[in-house]
């Protein structure tokens, strides 16, 4: 498979990680991260215009409106019937989880507002960050694992943003972790990665089955040959490819721990595989030379950007090893 990097812009007012992002279509809505370790940059949203290959790119800052949710890292969010959700993440004086009592916030990207829906469940998710969130295109929205006050999670929960209930659904298998990702496709969900406390998990991509309430797990070479390494904080993408073939897409994150904590950068890769959901076979895409590739990181968001001749991934931001954070944004398109 063939597939080629665009950098449709750089900005040092964009530079951030641990933040999310919404590829919109025709638009890139941008929120939340931090610039310096526990310092959220804001809740501002920008907006970046995708364009054509000779268009210039338009960056435009909106003030957050009134309601707006407060400033947060390591939140989550899905795009759901042309509207942004997001879920919990840490912030405040002391940067704990942000409780919200299982609500999540809507924002529209018509009107420019935020509203906070308060859920009708009993029961509910607790408040989180570097966490994982999909949507199943039709009225569930899974959150899973992440880091609450204490320790890491394996849970999972699905969220009807018809009836606005929660419901908890059989955890998924160990270990615990934060800075995994999942990925909804062809009516199942699908889980690769995260980090454990000690080190990035690898080798496996967890399945879950809706109907059957059921985890199995598929197991690979995580080799960097046969299947892409251990990783954490990276991302997991359905994606409809050129042919309207489906599969799952990983990139980068970080494979190897700072010992700095969160205040540091670990070794962060560069890499993009794809998986074959038919043949369960991991593929690396290789990328010319002479192209223009982003650099490697971690800790940065991306989103699938749905195009009627097969969709594009949209990059941006996140932890270079060197420990800045970037402010660039790329489209890969495949072929």
């Amino acid at each position: 498979m063939a597939a080629r990097w665009r950098k449709l812009v750089s900005s040092t007012g964009l530079s951030r990680s641990s933040h999310l992002l919404s590829a919109n279509a025709p638009d890139i809505w941008i929120f939340g991260g931090e610039l310096l370790p526990r310092q959220p940059v804001g809740n501002d949203i920008d907006l970046v215009g995708m364009g054509t290959e000779s268009e210039e790119i338009g960056i435009k800052t909106l003030p957050a409106s009134a309601g707006a949710p407060s400033a947060r890292v390591g939140s989550a969010s899905v795009t759901a019937n042309g509207r942004i959700w997001l879920f919990s993440g840490r912030g405040g004086l002391a940067m704990d989880p942000i409780e919200e009592n299982g609500s999540l916030w809507q924002y529209n990207p018509a009107t420019y507002e935020w509203q906070q829906f308060f859920t009708k469940s009993l029961a509910y998710p607790t408040s989180r960050s570097y966490h994982a969130m999909t949507f199943d295109g039709e009225k569930t929205i899974y959150v899973h694992a992440g880091c609450p006050s204490q320790g890491r999670l394996s849970d999972l929960w699905a969220f009807n943003i018809e009836t606005l209930t929660w419901t908890e659904l059989p955890s998924a298998p160990g270990p615990a972790r934060g800075g995994t990702s999942i990925a909804f496709c062809k009516g199942q969900l699908y889980r690769l990665g995260g980090f454990d406390g000690k080190s990035e998990q690898g080798g496996e991509l967890d399945i879950y089955d809706p109907d059957a309430k059921k985890w199995n797990t598929v197991t690979f070479t995580a080799d960097g040959i046969h299947g892409p390494e251990a990783r954490s904080v990276a991302t997991l993408l359905a994606v409809q490819l050129p042919g309207k073939e489906h599969a799952l897409v990983t990139m980068f994150g970080e494979r190897d721990p700072s010992s700095l904590g969160h205040a540091g950068a670990g070794k962060m890769l560069d890499d993009v595989w794809v998986f074959d959901i038919k043949s369960s076979n991991w593929s690396r895409i290789e990328f010319s030379e002479q192209s223009a590739t982003p650099a490697a990181r971690g800790w940065f968001a991306a989103d699938v950007s749905r195009q009627s001749d097969g969709d594009a991934i949209i990059v941006h931001g996140g932890l270079a090893e060197d420990n800045t954070r970037l402010g660039d944004v790329w489209r890969l398109d495949f072929s």
